[in-house]
């Protein structure tokens, strides 16, 4: 079970920008607690996705199948990073692979209890979804640097 203790350490996660601690006593009646160990699979690409992520301890390593067998890490994530956060916006597949790197604990929140949270306290919903919209964003705009430099370089090369 999660309380509003449970977000504590990691207050100043994106996921919880400007989140009172009203709003936090709230949003953890709709999430849970989940502890893993190490080499666990949170979740594989292209499976349906249908829960977000906040890290609250240890790290996930991010990665995507780009070969046959080829798998290459594109992040790791520790304490108050989010992942998996477009599932509970979009649920469709998975667009890569999250595994626990460090033994982790990790509270979840699924997009059914978005929808719950959405009928039943339509502030604090708008809330969360302004900041799982700043947090894909960042990363989108992350990405497109990360891609204009790889071009960049690219054409530098002799």
């Amino acid at each position: 079970m999660v309380t509003a203790k449970n977000f504590i350490t990691i207050k100043n996660s994106m996921l919880l920008q400007d989140l009172s601690d009203e709003d936090l006593d709230g949003l953890a009646t709709y999430c849970e607690m989940r502890t893993m160990n190490e080499g666990t699979t949170v979740f594989i690409e292209n499976m349906p996705g249908e829960s977000l992520f906040l890290i609250t301890k240890g790290s996930i390593r991010i990665s995507k199948m780009f070969a046959e067998g080829d798998e290459k890490t594109l992040v790791v994530l520790g304490p108050e990073d989010v992942f998996g956060e477009m599932a509970v916006i979009d649920g469709l597949p998975r667009s890569a692979t999250a595994r626990v790197a460090e033994n982790a604990e990790l509270i979840s929140f699924k997009k059914k209890d978005l929808e719950r949270l959405c009928s039943e306290d339509a502030t604090l919903a708008l809330k969360l979804v302004s900041n799982i919209v700043r947090v894909f964003s960042k990363r989108v705009r992350e990405s497109s640097e990360e891609y204009r430099d790889m071009l960049i370089w690219s054409m530098q090369k002799p």
